[in-house]
């Protein structure tokens, strides 16, 4: 029994997927210049691993030979909670909130490919989410998840952004999607309101400048050319995609538990943090996103916000 494209909605719908396309697994050669150019121009700041596995990259075939229909898959992780703009108060990008996603999706996929193995047992895949130098944003757009917004988030004309991608790469021929037009427009909201300048064009970032960047891929200390810049981010930031129009318009709750803030807490306490233990940031953060940091830099983090508290005005 072939597996049809119905099929495949059908099960990513129910184990939490509401965003499915499919596409052609075809070498991103123009994708692959793009890249090159933004690495030239070291946007991508001390993240080096970027410049490694190029080839697997642009071709999902070296990652998985072959390789003929990619799947991309959008999870909504958007909870209705705001901060509250304490300054004692360090902000966590929603993202963040609940358990980390990867091991929340991981689950799914396999269990996904399981299903569909069993209606076709000709049927192969494997499943990436962040977890292996896949090009997922583009697969997305290709799938028609949505188009690339001026913030560089991949954006749904009916979700908004707030949305997790995970790419399923088969050896199987399905019905291609339609990509997504771009409806930007000629909106600015978000290179606007980035308090730190970091898109130094539309649909470019420059990392360097990204406070995600600072408080999460960094590990050295942070430039003090950009105290008093981060709006109290502590890990991560949701500048861009919190004044992006089409997520106040669109965005709706995620019905995924996983996600919900722990402790309900969707900011920490700056004294709370530097005063942390290691036993104590593994044990509250376990299964977190922010294990990524380590406790040396949600401390470096919490440091630096409290120097814009103590700078001259």
């Amino acid at each position: 029994m072939s597996i049809t494209n119905s099929a495949v909605i059908e099960i990513a719908n129910r184990y939490g997927f509401e965003l499915v396309g499919f596409s052609a697994a075809e070498v991103l050669v123009k994708e692959g210049e793009k890249l090159k150019s933004w690495l030239g121009n070291n946007y991508n700041a001390s993240m080096d691993y970027m410049h490694e596995n190029f080839e697997k990259r642009i071709d999902v075939n070296e990652l998985f030979p072959g390789a003929v229909t990619v799947i991309s898959l959008g999870m909504n992780y958007y909870k209705p909670y705001e901060h509250t703009e304490n300054p004692g108060l360090g902000k966590i990008s929603r993202y963040a909130w609940g358990m980390d996603y990867h091991q929340v999706i991981w689950k799914k996929l396999d269990a996904m490919i399981l299903e569909l193995k069993a209606i076709d047992s000709n049927f192969d895949a494997k499943g990436f989410v962040d977890s292996a130098p896949t090009m997922d944003k583009v697969w997305a757009m290709k799938g028609g998840l949505g188009w690339m917004g001026k913030n560089t988030n991949v954006i749904n004309r009916y979700q908004g952004s707030w949305f997790f991608i995970a790419t399923l790469v088969t050896n199987y021929p399905f019905e291609l999607s339609t990509s997504a037009a771009d409806l930007c427009g000629e909106c600015t909201a978000c290179i606007d309101a980035c308090p730190t300048n970091a898109f130094i064009a539309p649909y470019i970032l420059d990392a360097n400048k990204c406070i995600s960047y600072q408080t999460i891929e960094n590990k050295v200390e942070i430039d003090e050319n950009l105290i008093g810049k981060f709006d109290n981010w502590i890990f991560g930031c949701d500048i861009c995609q919190d004044v992006c129009p089409w997520n106040i318009k669109f965005a709706t709750a995620s019905n995924e538990q996983a996600f919900e803030p722990r402790n309900g807490e969707v900011e920490i306490n700056l004294e709370t943090v530097k005063e942390m233990t290691d036993e104590e940031f593994k044990v509250r953060f376990r299964s977190s996103p922010i294990k990524r940091t380590k406790l040396a830099g949600l401390m470096r983090n919490a440091e630096f916000l409290q120097k814009a508290g103590s700078r001259p005005s």
